[in-house]
């Protein structure tokens, strides 16, 4: 199943609004920590190696340089 880019959410706004608000009044560390952790939990949620390795390529090519 090749990864889905395009955006599926009803209401792409709300779900960006919703992670920002996720990390709101935490610190750099554990802000950092609940990413990892969301990030876990929904890669196991997919359950599909080849699709994780995708999103992991594609995560790492939109990572500015610096």
């Amino acid at each position: 199943m090749p990864l889905m880019t395009a955006p599926r959410f009803d209401d792409p706004d709300r779900a960006f609004v919703m992670l920002v608000e996720a990390r709101r009044g935490l610190s750099e560390r554990e802000a950092s920590g609940l990413d990892a952790r969301l990030v876990l939990i929904l890669a196991n949620h997919i359950g599909d190696i080849e699709v994780l390795r995708e999103a992991i390529a594609l995560a790492r090519q939109s990572t500015p340089a610096g």
